[in-house]
């Protein structure tokens, strides 16, 4: 009885496989539930690189009019106002990883599906390799140097109003007196997340220029917070009016929100900010008990492709030594930043706090 096989190194399987392994990588990773192609995403991906050649896409951002408009008596000539652009930039690399497996013997040694295996441990690093991107972009962990760890661009720090900008300031230092993360690893300190952080980040978000703009489900709109496991503690054992159980009261019901991806798994909704736990969220730099959790809106940052590349990446299989070894390889390329314009982080703000393990 003849039977419809894919052998390693058939030409649709590698494309089947390639498919397969982004699309579940992608199903685990946090990143991917805020990734869409328009300006109202958390994470936008922007297509220009996937048409045509180059390493770098030019994001521009179209400033809202201040100007105060004319009315009876005053002429509109001279008047006008011109339209003010600022810029960000994406450069795109490659990225790859590889497994090899050994002899032939191994195979009749051990029951294990060695394929299979290398395929779903890929696809897990693949996973955790976005997630740990994305938030080490957005948290502005500007120390982390490796670029197949930052997204091929070293992260901003966190902007503040040093930047000539008063209206840049994008770092909150828990909710008392303190200035800086040096204050909060100070021995003695107990300045933990707490829903109060998430009131400033809302009311920075309001008030600042640019804002930070929410993110539209159906006819409400939304912010995201990504806040550290031992962050979450602090929120869970805070037993006073504005902790955790007045979050649990916040149900997230309705036809707007039951299939939008940026609820699915968050730990509650409070002062329209959708909140979710990821243990990614990063240490500050040079620091053991600060986290910095992450407040974001529309357009917190970028993901472009490389031609030829979106839901696929390249799965590559590879004999040696007269096929006794056999290697798999998935490659990809791409790149993602926090989005920053004219010297302020544009969509986000990090929210520092004390963070401690209970063991």
């Amino acid at each position: 009885m003849a039977s419809t096989e894919f052998p390693a190194g058939h030409p649709l399987a590698a494309e089947l496989w390639s498919k397969k392994t982004f699309v579940e990588a992608l199903a685990q990773t946090h990143a991917s539930k805020f990734m869409g192609t328009d300006a109202g995403s958390l994470l936008q991906v922007v297509t220009e690189t996937q048409k045509d050649a180059g390493d770098t896409v030019h994001v521009p951002l179209l400033v809202d009019l201040i100007g105060d408009g004319v009315s009876e008596g005053v002429s509109l000539e001279g008047n006008e106002e011109a339209l003010t652009y600022y810029r960000d930039s994406l450069v795109i690399n490659e990225l790859a990883h590889a497994v090899e497996l050994k002899e032939r013997i191994d195979k009749q040694r051990v029951p294990m599906r060695l394929r299979e295996d290398a395929r779903q441990m890929l696809q897990q690093w693949w996973s955790n390799r976005i997630d740990t991107i994305f938030f080490n972009q957005l948290a502005g962990i500007s120390t982390e140097t490796r670029a197949v760890y930052n997204g091929f661009q070293t992260p901003n720090a966190p902007s503040s109003s040093s930047a000539g900008n008063t209206n840049a300031q994008r770092i909150i230092y828990g909710v008392g007196t303190h200035t800086t993360e040096n204050s909060l690893s100070a021995s003695g300190t107990a300045e933990a997340f707490s829903l109060t952080c998430i009131d400033l980040a809302v009311n920075v978000a309001k008030r600042t220029s640019p804002l930070v703009r929410p993110i539209k489900v159906g006819s409400q709109e939304y912010y995201v917070c990504f806040i550290h496991p031992d962050q979450a503690r602090s929120l869970r054992t805070t037993t006073s009016t504005g902790g955790w159980l007045d979050i649990q009261k916040a149900a997230m019901m309705g036809g707007e929100v039951n299939d939008n991806p940026i609820f699915s798994g968050a730990l509650g909704v409070y002062n329209n900010t959708v909140i979710h736990e990821n243990r990614r969220v990063p240490l500050a730099p040079g620091h053991t008990t600060v986290r910095r959790a992450i407040f974001c809106g529309a357009q917190a940052g970028l993901m472009a492709y490389g031609k030829g590349y979106s839901e696929r990446m390249d799965w590559i299989e590879e004999a040696f030594d007269y096929e006794r070894r056999f290697g798999v390889s998935v490659q990809s390329i791409f790149g993602m930043k926090k989005t920053r314009f004219n010297g302020s982080d544009f969509g986000s703000i990090v929210i520092s706090t004390r963070a401690t393990s209970p063991v």
